[in-house]
């Protein structure tokens, strides 16, 4: 049900692939959106058409820049919340371009808590972090392979890991998130604002365009129905928790109604230890989902990597009883349809053209 402050949310990034996502699921609940994007990246285009047309007049896509000051102070002067999703999203563009991967990620967020705190400070900020926060994590000593994954030596990780976990910046795209993380954070200590922050781990689904860089799972599965390799970074034994992208928008509206009980807390949010899963199981199990053969090779381990992480979501579903609902093999399953229709790929159309 829509809040009766008729005020429209804003979402930074909002014709993202999280953003789109959160954008639709709360137009179609009543609430009125305003998306500010600078409509950058390959895809971003394709979603903000998706969104007008499946909701007209109740989002608003505003073409700007979190850069730009001005911009932001414009865009969140007359709104009841701000989810700021927007953001430079790959560790490789980051070590390209540290500038400005700050600019964007760091000096974007001060911009957007700074509006809010000179111009509207009852509005509730929700931020987009990243799991990169917590660094590498675990040395080669601390880990153990077990079959074709991964797993933590320690039996305190057997739920994941939790927001206790100290802080640990590496790649300059973990130093700007976790800044901006920071900063999210401190703005509710030490002005008041009412600010939470989601440390997302690995999130896939419908209308992500994933690279080789970012968005992996969409990228390996998008890879297998066109016949194209993959390489992997690492040898495939690294694991992830991946969760589907509408049970992460469920869990950023879970927060954002909560506000109350959730401002100046920080949450992870993946998909916990029962979605797990390491780079060659996902091959499996996109090779049985598809009934290909997935090319592949491999290529040094990228500054960065993580060997093995699992989120511990236990805190946010103590605080407010979420819980992911879609399993691993169903959510593959959506991800596989929505690329099929947009991208017109199907296994037959493949071999016949091979």
């Amino acid at each position: 049900m829509a809040n009766p402050d008729s005020r429209p949310i804003l979402i930074t990034g909002g014709c993202g692939f999280i953003g789109c996502n959160l954008a639709d699921r709360l137009a179609a609940r009543g609430d009125r959106i305003i998306v500010l994007d600078n409509l950058a990246r390959a895809g971003i285009r394709d979603n903000a058409q998706w969104l007008k047309s499946r909701h007209r007049d109740r989002v608003d896509i505003m073409v700007g820049d979190v850069r730009d000051p001005i911009t932001v102070i414009d865009s969140v002067r007359d709104v009841r919340a701000v989810l700021h999703l927007a953001g430079q999203v790959a560790v490789t563009d980051s070590l390209e371009d540290p500038l400005g991967d700050f600019e964007i990620n760091a000096r974007g967020t001060v911009n957007v808590l700074e509006a809010v705190r000179l111009h509207n400070r009852t509005a509730p900020v929700l931020f987009a972090s990243t799991n990169k926060v917590y660094g590498r994590l675990l040395e080669n000593s601390s880990i153990e392979r077990v079959g074709c994954r991964y797993a933590p030596r320690s039996p305190a990780l057997a739920n994941g890991v939790s927001e206790a976990t100290p802080l640990d910046f590496y790649s300059p795209y973990g130093c700007s998130k976790g800044a901006a993380d920071q900063y999210v954070r401190d703005y509710a200590r030490v002005f008041g604002l009412r600010t939470a922050v989601l440390r997302m781990s690995c999130i896939y689904g419908p209308r992500q365009f994933g690279t080789e860089d970012q968005g992996w799972i969409a990228h390996f599965l998008l890879s297998a129905l066109r016949g194209e390799p993959l390489t992997i970074f690492g040898d495939g034994c690294q694991v992830r928790d991946a969760l589907h992208v509408s049970d992460a928008a469920e869990a950023w509206i879970t927060v954002l109604d909560n506000i109350e009980r959730a401002a100046g807390c920080v949450f992870n949010l993946g998909g916990g230890p029962s979605n797990a899963v390491s780079l060659l199981e996902l091959i499996d199990h996109i090779s049985e989902l598809c009934g290909i053969h997935v090319r592949h090779s491999f290529a040094d381990w990228r500054p960065g990597d993580q060997p093995w992480y699992v989120s511990d979501t236990s805190a946010l579903s103590a605080a407010f009883g979420w819980k992911p609902r879609t399993v691993l093999r169903d959510g593959l399953g959506s991800l596989h349809q929505w690329l099929e229709s947009r991208f017109g790929l199907s296994l037959g159309k493949r071999e016949a053209l091979a």
